[in-house]
């Protein structure tokens, strides 16, 4: 005899989202933003579908719940707000309403002249048991709907049961008898804010007065141009063995102080502060100093080593060797590096180097430090990343991993995926409107936008665009301005502000870079710099939701060469702003924006406000002229006025 299936429900749900690699990896959400999910949600017959996501702290047992809705489409979609950072659970469950049912049903045999009193009758009898079972309005309601009934005033009960308050009353008493849920939950780890939303700033601290404490005088001025984290490139004492002179020479000179990338001396290693900078002691202070005026500190986890580190000595076993035994030098032809030892993280002892790693971070986890810029995480295993990053973000929650890896997108991702919170990007490099627009597309779209979080950093120690040195100050501006309004993550490598362009002749390199220098900076500002206008975009992104979600981005059609122009919108969809940028700022740009419907709806006239100036203008309908002059502005960031715009998409 053939056993039949139970058959439960008419519903099945598939491709619940945000999902990564079908699973394999976590999405990435924010404290505050809501997780947006989708599910395709089909269907035997024509039964009225209800459908919710459902969600929990991993380990929990209870779940909450929010409603997805559909439209027209088998396509659904909703949100809800994780309010804490952690490890959460998420599903779609979906049952048939058999009350809007039998009311879409009726209505359309009462459409077509048929009768449905046989068919009320069940239903009649069901109202008057559940009557019996409840008390005050709720009983009242009931008792409404039998006595239409009972009189036959099919219409007027029909308009009823699509009532808000009766509506409400079958959705506390409904059974949800044929629910299903979508087999399986996804994942999310869900973040802090500064994961997600943070303006950084880089400084060489021996470069500020030489050591940490004096480069402490310099935090408020950090802070007052409105950065909320500075990063250090590493603090560690600097070894002697290959020393880099100024600008990279073989030849050091006696007060060459050498990379601070080559780490390690005999005052110590990777949990020690150079004597230079003042030792731990000044770096404590400095800590302080940074928190008083609303910064957090990041420091850089470089895994590498100077021949004069005292893991070399202690543990030879965690480094490469050649065939005649000796160490293997860091080389990346036609550079060679003679001040650096990479590690073998395969080596015979490389339980012990990676066990003696990750004291190192939880080292400075306990002194305080939550933000560590991770220097070439692509050269170094995947399976060590997973592994240290799971045991620190288990061990102190909230602690930040950005991963500064120039290399393929599939190795940038993945890493990502893995566990790094956020990423530097290609964004150095994208210069053109139709460049920008089709590298920010990607990364605010599925499948990248649930697990990577890029980081736009206008220059950095290695990196002089050169755009920035054939543009000069409105290139500047107008880098800054991409980068603080593209992404809720931007940063700058110090000296920007101050407009330094000199490089050397036919690279991205900063002549006589800080790497091999000591820079005399903390004085007066020179008279060409733009630290207000930094100060200001700053002062915009926490003003403005709409800077801060991580990707609400659509760009718009520009009539016109040269002009990028896009839009930026906020959870609730109440904070909506427009940018008009001149991003290749060599010449005047001009063109007609094309704004769409449900931003303008009709031929009004609307007001503008450029939020970086506060001058205003008067638009009409969706297509309206810009000029852009890089001798006057290199861009807009538009407020709309009334009568104001309808829903984001």
């Amino acid at each position: 005899m053939t056993t039949l299936p139970r058959l439960r429900s008419p519903v099945l749900i598939e491709a619940v989202g945000p999902v990564v690699d079908e699973g394999r990896y976590p999405a990435r959400g924010r404290v505050g933003i809501p997780v947006e999910v989708s599910a395709t949600i089909v269907q035997t017959g024509d039964a009225v579908v209800r459908a919710a996501v459902r969600w929990r702290r991993a380990g929990r047992r209870a779940w909450s719940e929010s409603p997805l809705a559909s439209g027209d489409t088998e396509h659904w979609t909703g949100s809800w707000v994780p309010d804490r950072p952690g490890e959460y659970e998420f599903t779609v469950c979906a049952w048939t309403d058999p009350i809007a049912t039998w009311s879409a049903r009726s209505s359309a045999w009462r459409a077509a002249g048929e009768s449905i009193e046989l068919d009320a009758l069940p239903l009649l009898r069901e109202w008057r048991r559940l009557a019996l079972r409840r008390r005050g309005p709720d009983r009242a309601l009931l008792r409404g709907l039998i006595e239409l009934g009972e009189q036959g005033a099919w219409d007027p009960l029909l308009d009823a049961l699509r009532s808000p308050p009766i509506v409400a009353l079958f959705d506390r008493i409904d059974r949800r008898a044929d629910l299903v849920q979508f087999e399986g939950v996804r994942r999310l780890v869900v973040d802090r804010e500064r994961a997600g939303f943070a303006s950084w700033y880089e400084m060489f601290p021996r470069s500020f007065g030489g050591t940490l404490t004096e480069a402490a005088r310099y935090l408020p001025t950090i802070a007052g141009m409105g950065f909320d984290v500075v990063y250090l490139p590493p603090i560690h004492p600097i070894g002697r063995t290959g020393r880099r002179g100024r600008g990279n020479s073989d030849a050091p000179a006696d007060d060459d102080p050498g990379s601070p990338w080559a780490i390690g001396s005999p005052e110590g290693g990777h949990t020690s502060v150079d004597p230079a900078l003042g030792g731990l002691p000044a770096l404590d202070e400095f800590l302080a100093a940074a928190r008083a005026v609303g910064l957090e500190v990041a420091l850089d986890l470089a895994w590498q080593c100077s021949p004069d580190h005292p893991w070399v000595r202690e543990h030879p076993g965690w480094f490469a060797h050649r065939a005649d035994g000796s160490i293997r030098y860091a080389e990346n032809p036609p550079k060679r590096y003679r001040d650096i030892y990479p590690f073998d993280f395969f080596g015979r002892d490389a339980a012990g180097l990676w066990r003696s790693l990750a004291d190192v971070v939880r080292f400075w986890a306990r002194r305080g430090v939550r933000i560590f810029r991770v220097d070439n995480p692509h050269t170094k295993p995947f399976a060590f990343w997973e592994w240290l990053l799971r045991q620190i973000h288990r061990e102190f929650p909230g602690t930040i991993f950005l991963a500064e890896a120039f290399t393929r997108p599939g190795t940038m991702y993945h890493l990502a995926k893995i566990g790094f919170d956020e990423s530097y990007t290609y964004f150095t490099w994208r210069n053109t409107p139709d460049e920008l627009t089709q590298y920010f597309t990607e990364l605010t779209a599925p499948p990248v936008r649930e697990f990577f979080r890029p980081m736009l950093f206008t220059n950095t120690p290695d990196i002089l665009p050169g755009i920035l040195v054939r543009l000069g100050r409105p290139a500047f501006q107008a880098r800054a301005f991409l980068a603080a309004t593209l992404s809720p993550l931007w940063g700058i490598y110090s000296g920007f502000e101050d407009l330094e362009r000199d490089v050397v002749p036919g690279t991205e390199e900063y002549a006589d870079s800080e790497k091999y220098r000591v820079i005399r900076r903390g004085g007066a500002p020179p008279p060409d710099q733009i630290r207000a206008f930094i100060g200001r975009l700053n002062t915009l992104r926490r003003e403005h939701p709409a800077l801060q979600h991580p990707h609400h981005l659509r760009f718009f059609p520009v009539e016109g060469p040269g002009l990028l122009a896009y839009e930026r919108w906020s959870a609730d969809g109440q904070d909506r702003l427009i940018a008009v940028v001149n991003p290749v700022p060599d010449a005047v740009r001009e063109g007609m924006v094309h704004l769409p419907e449900d931003l303008v709806p009709d031929d009004s006239p609307f007001s503008v406000e450029d939020r970086l100036t506060g001058e205003t203008w008067t638009w009409r309908g969706r297509r309206n002229y810009v000029r852009l002059d890089p001798a006057e502005r290199v861009a807009h960031l538009f407020r709309i006025g009334s009568p104001g715009p309808r829903s984001p998409p």
